[in-house]
């Protein structure tokens, strides 16, 4: 039996329950067979970003959320967009990670889910190239208007958009076969 590949999922929404937690919880469940995710939702428990505190001295949730990433085979990182750009508490997280390598060549999936979410996407696709994440073209989403695309039980009611996730799917699986 083919061991399974470890993916650790950085979801951006700072609130419960979030459409983008909905649309992980699709992820997990379609790629369930073939790898094993952990889904971090805890970003609000981070502390600030303290540049001094970066490279060494790293508060212990710090040293744990980088060790998830450094651990992972692979990440996928799902956001909404907040006033055009990033949610803070994403922000912050991975500038904890700028100082390190955890990053480095590590394949990645990148998901925008929002109201209509381009600069976020633009923002995420731009931070993630500075600490050298590993993606293509074919592994980023953007889901606009995502509220209206799955139901309250987390179900995706929009036809395109369930096609569009399974063709990501599909794209990040064989970028991290191909990577790892």
């Amino acid at each position: 039996m083919k061991k399974k590949k470890k993916v650790f999922i950085i979801i951006g929404s700072a609130s419960d329950n979030s459409t983008n937690q909905k649309l992980i919880e699709n992820f997990v469940n379609s790629t369930k067979d073939d790898l094993d995710c952990l889904v971090y939702n805890e970003l609000k428990l981070l502390p600030h970003f303290d540049p001094l505190l970066s490279s060494q001295n790293s508060p212990k949730e710090i040293v744990e959320f980088r060790e998830k990433i450094q651990n992972a085979d692979a990440i996928v990182i799902c956001t909404p967009e907040y006033v055009f750009s990033i949610p803070s508490g994403l922000k912050n997280a991975i500038e904890w990670c700028v100082s390190t390598t955890v990053f480095s060549n590590k394949p990645t999936g990148l998901i925008t889910a929002s109201a209509n979410g381009q600069k976020a996407h633009e923002e995420l696709q731009l931070i993630m190239k500075t600490v050298m994440a590993k993606f293509t073209d074919d592994t980023v989403l953007l889901i606009e208007g995502i509220k209206g695309k799955i139901n309250e039980q987390g179900q995706i009611t929009d036809s395109k958009t369930s096609e569009d996730l399974t063709l990501f799917i599909n794209q990040f699986k064989n970028l991290l076969n191909t990577i790892s």
